[in-house]
Parts: C-alpha cells; sequence; structure tokens
C-alpha cells in the first residue's frame, strides 16, 4: 500500500481534477481527466480487508470490491481513463461477473468509471423484463445510489451516456439488499459532504465504505454547491462511529474504507470526528463574539490540524474549509440586531 503522504498528493490532485463548482462539473469529462492526470503510471493496490471484501486503492476514490458465488458488487468506479486496470484489479479477485455498482456520491472521481464497468457486467433478470426490452435487461452491472445522485449526474454537461447513470435509486432513510449471502445496509446521509452521500455496511465481514463522509488525507470537503454542510458531515461520522465496534484494545473490530486514504477502524473515524468537531466548534464560538472572516483566519482555528490535513494549494485549501464553516455558522446564528428604541407611547384620550 502506499504511504500516507503518497496518497494524499494522489487525493490532492485527483479531485482538483475532477471537481468544478455546481452540477454540471459532477464528472469530469475524459479529455479534462487526460489532460490533468497522467493515468498511465497509476498502478491498483488491492488490500484483502475482511473476508471476501477488498478494497482498491488507484487514483481517485477508494474502490470497495466484494465478490461472491452469485457476482462482484463495486462500490465506487474511480476516473473513467482507469477502468481498464479496475477491471483487471478486479478480475484477479473474481471470475464471477460484475452484479452491482454502488455510487457513495456524484463526484467525478467515484463515478467516472461507471460506463466501463457496468457494460463489462451483467443483470440477472427474467419473466416479463426480458420479454418487454430484450437482451438489454441484462447487457450491463445495476447502479445504485440516492436518487439525489441521479438527479445531478442528469445535468452534467457535457451529458453522461444511459449507462453510466443509476438504474436503482432510493430516496429514503435506508436501503437493504441481500447478496452472496450478505446482508448489505446502505445508509442515506443528508447534507454532508454532499445532499447524496451513502455509507455501505456489509454487516457479516462487518467492512463500512464511507466515500467521501470519511477520509484520511484532508479536511473534509464541504461542497455547499452540491447540499454539503459542515453540521451534515459531523452528523455522518457519529453515525459512522455508531455502526462501527472496535475489539477489545480499541483497535482493529469493524474496518472503515475511507473515500481516501489509507484503511481505517472506529478510533480512526473518532480521531477525525473530533477534529472536524473542534474546528467548527471554535468558529461558531468566534461567530458568536462577532469576529469576521478576515478574524477568525487570522485567529488560526485550524493551527494543530495544519500538520496532518492542511493545504495551501489545490481545489479545497484550509482557507477554503474555515470559510465554508464562517458562512455556515454565520447564517445559522447571526449575531443579534441592535433593537431600535421604542416609539414613545402616544398620550391616551382624557
Amino acid at each position: 500500500m502506499r504511504s500516507p503522504l503518497t496518497l494524499r498528493a494522489v487525493r490532492v490532485g485527483a479531485v482538483a481534477a475532477a471537481m468544478t463548482v455546481g452540477a454540471a462539473g459532477a464528472v469530469v469529462s475524459r479529455a479534462v481527466a487526460q489532460q490533468n492526470q497522467n493515468f498511465d503510471a497509476v498502478q491498483m493496490d488491492v488490500q484483502q480487508v475482511s473476508g471476501n471484501v477488498y478494497m482498491v486503492v488507484g487514483q481517485g476514490g477508494n474502490t470497495t470490491v466484494f465478490t461472491g458465488p452469485e457476482g462482484v458488487l463495486v462500490v465506487d468506479t474511480q476516473f473513467a481513463p482507469l477502468s481498464g486496470k479496475l477491471l483487471d484489479a478486479i478480475k484477479k479477485l473474481s471470475d464471477q461477473p460484475i452484479r452491482w455498482i454502488v455510487n457513495t456520491h456524484m463526484h467525478g472521481d467515484h463515478v467516472g468509471g461507471n460506463e466501463a464497468i457496468a457494460k463489462a457486467g451483467r443483470t440477472r433478470a427474467g419473466g416479463n423484463v426480458v420479454g418487454d426490452i430484450g437482451a438489454a435487461a441484462t447487457a450491463t452491472a445495476r447502479i445504485i445510489a440516492h436518487e439525489n445522485v441521479l438527479n445531478r449526474l442528469v445535468k452534467a454537461d457535457p451529458p453522461l451516456p444511459s449507462v453510466a447513470l443509476p438504474t436503482d435509486t432510493f430516496f429514503t432513510e435506508r436501503k437493504d439488499m441481500l447478496f452472496n449471502g450478505e446482508a448489505i445496509q446502505m445508509f442515506h446521509e443528508p447534507a454532508a459532504h454532499t445532499d447524496g452521500d451513502v455509507l455501505i455496511h456489509f454487516r457479516r465481514a462487518d467492512v463500512l465504505s464511507t466515500g467521501d463522509l470519511f477520509t484520511t488525507t484532508m479536511y473534509p470537503f464541504i461542497d455547499e454547491a452540491n447540499g454539503g454542510t459542515i453540521d451534515g458531515y459531523i452528523k455522518a461520522l457519529n453515525h459512522i462511529i455508531a455502526i462501527t465496534v472496535p475489539s477489545n484494545v480499541n483497535e482493529g473490530g469493524t474496518m472503515v474504507i475511507p473515500g481516501h486514504g489509507r484503511l481505517s477502524d472506529e478510533q480512526g473515524v473518532i480521531e477525525y470526528r473530533d477534529m472536524v468537531t473542534i474546528i467548527r466548534d471554535r468558529i461558531r464560538e468566534y461567530v458568536k463574539r462577532g469576529l469576521t472572516l478576515e478574524q477568525v483566519k487570522a485567529k488560526k482555528p485550524t493551527l494543530d490540524f495544519e500538520p496532518q490535513y492542511g493545504s495551501d494549494t489545490g481545489f479545497w485549501t484550509t482557507s477554503m474549509f474555515i470559510e465554508v464553516i464562517y458562512k455556515q455558522m454565520l447564517a445559522a446564528d447571526p449575531p443579534a440586531k441592535t433593537a431600535k428604541p421604542a416609539p414613545p407611547a402616544k398620550p391616551g384620550r382624557k
């Protein structure tokens, strides 16, 4: 596996290429991706996490692969130009067809390979479904995501091919499925990193795939343009902690596959949650005192966490992280306005 510093550099470069503001920047185009990234040099690192659940690290978001006799389920598909390498890694893990793809959210470094990975798979169908639409009913793997992911991906410019779009969406708090004898639960985390984030829990293997609701390489990217909030992000981290169970030495236990970075466990998430919460609370207190954004930045509310998570360059800097929290704390609890004196009472009639 790559070192945390290498993974952090990959994270910043990959997401910078994938992201622009707004729904139209949901998926990076092949031309932009090729221009900004040297995908030819990327190698896929595969780590067995637990049982038949694997983490595949390339460039872009980490991919989770779950294998079994019924087929393969893939969580997140990295960048489109890496699809061939990702498929090669999957084939080394299983000779069964890819049946399902799950998208944790709508960013291009996590959904860019949807088209190629889906085309490489097959769906089980029968009866009236096959009779009505023929071979198309089984020609590709199916893609699961929260409906907000589909709502944003259909607005991508240039438009995405239909095979790259989610085929099975849900709008409830949770979606359950049984695959390869494994109970798999998907939890929607509203208004967190985006408005369509999903956690995926493989219950028997006891592995949680988080997408960008948890990373080990940078401060949380709060994508306001696509529904993200700092409070929702912290709630999602608390939900991860509620699901995970540590071993008796507070390490190991439930394994957590982050959106970017190293394989983790509950203790890693706790440390990250505490960091985010401390910074949020510091900035909220400064807002209550009436400090301006520049005054808050001068206070350096992230100083003690800068060596591990800070960045002055790239698409998501420490300054931008502070600014989005400041804006949201100010909107949630604006300073009280000075009350105007009440007009003098009119004399009553005698």
